[in-house]
C-alpha cells in the first residue's frame, strides 16, 4: 500500500492537536493546489448541501469543522492512492468501492439513528468507506489464493473473512489494521477496521465498531456493490442492531434513506476522475 503523502500526514497531526486552528489547516492544505481543489469540490457538492457556494478553504473549515475537513482529506487521499488498483476475476475495483461507499453511507445513517452528533457522524462515514481497506493488498499480492478464498466462501457458504484465514493465512481485518496503524488513523477507526466482522470480540466495544459491522451486513443484504462476500444473514444483523439499540423499524427506514444519500456520496469517487 502507498504511504500517505507528507501533506496528509501533517493534516492528521495538526487535527489531533488540541490547539489546532482553521488557519493552521488552511495554510497547510493550500500548499497542495490539487488537494485544495478537491476539498472545495466536495464541500460544494450535494453531499453537504450548503446554501451558498464556498470559495475559501478557511471558511469551509470554519463551517464544517476541523474534524470533517480532516476526514475529507483522508478519504480523498486514500481513494486517490488506490485508484490505479485493478480487480481480480469477478471482483472489480468499481464494485469494491460501490460496496465501501454504501457501508459508509449506512454507517452514518446508523449513527444518526443512534443519536450520534452530526459532527461525529462524518467519522462513521469515513470508517465505513475504509473498512475493507485490507482487501486491496491481499488482492494485489495473493491474487490466486484470494480467488480461491472467494470461491470457497461461496461454495461452502462461509464468511469470506474465515475463508481468507484458511487459504491465505490471515484476513483483511488484520491487514487493514496494519495499514491503519501505519497511517495513524486513530485508535477508534483502527479498531473498527480490525473488528468490523467480530464487534462482540473487540477489545474496546464501541457504537462505531458495531455500527460499521451492521452497515457492512446491510450493504451485502441490499446487494449494493460487491467486495467478495456473498453471505447475508438477517439474524446476525438483527442481533447486532439489538445490541446497539437499533430497532426493526429503524432498520426498515434505512434503505430508502440510503438510496437518497448514496447518490450524493458518489461525489467522493467522482472527484478523483
Amino acid at each position: 500500500m502507498p504511504s500517505l503523502s507528507t501533506t496528509v500526514a501533517k493534516v492528521l497531526e495538526i487535527c489531533n492537536s488540541p490547539s489546532a486552528s482553521a488557519n493552521d489547516l488552511n495554510r497547510l492544505i493550500s500548499y497542495d493546489p490539487v488537494l485544495t481543489a478537491q476539498m472545495l469540490k466536495l464541500i460544494n457538492s450535494a453531499y453537504y448541501g450548503l446554501p451558498n457556494r464556498i470559495t475559501s478553504l478557511t471558511r469551509a473549515i470554519v463551517m464544517l469543522g476541523i474534524n470533517t475537513v480532516k476526514n475529507l482529506v483522508l478519504a480523498t487521499s486514500v481513494l486517490g492512492g488506490c485508484k490505479g488498483l485493478g480487480g481480480i476475476r469477478y471482483l472489480n475495483v468499481n464494485d469494491f468501492w460501490a460496496h465501501s461507499l454504501c457501508v459508509g453511507v449506512l454507517a452514518k445513517l446508523i449513527a444518526g439513528a443512534g443519536q450520534i452528533t452530526a459532527i461525529e457522524q462524518e467519522e462513521y462515514f469515513i470508517t465505513g468507506l475504509l473498512h475493507d481497506l485490507g482487501k486491496l493488498p491481499l488482492m494485489a499480492c495473493f491474487s490466486e489464493q484470494y480467488v480461491m478464498a472467494m470461491d470457497k466462501s461461496k461454495i461452502e457458504n462461509i464468511p469470506l473473512v474465515d475463508s481468507e484465514s484458511r487459504h491465505i493465512g490471515f484476513n483483511h481485518c488484520q491487514t487493514g489494521f496494519m495499514i491503519a496503524v501505519k497511517w495513524k488513523l486513530g485508535s477508534t477507526v483502527t479498531e473498527a477496521i480490525n473488528a468490523h466482522h467480530f464487534p462482540e470480540h473487540s477489545a474496546t466495544p464501541d457504537f462505531l465498531i458495531s455500527g460499521v459491522s451492521l452497515a457492512n451486513h446491510l450493504a451485502n443484504h441490499f446487494r449494493i456493490g460487491f467486495a467478495g462476500d456473498c453471505l447475508s444473514d438477517p439474524q446476525v444483523f438483527h442481533q447486532i442492531a439489538g445490541r446497539i439499540g437499533i430497532s426493526g423499524d429503524m432498520l426498515a427506514d434505512l434503505k430508502p434513506k440510503m438510496e437518497k444519500e448514496l447518490d450524493k456520496a458518489r461525489v467522493f469517487l467522482q472527484v478523483l476522475e
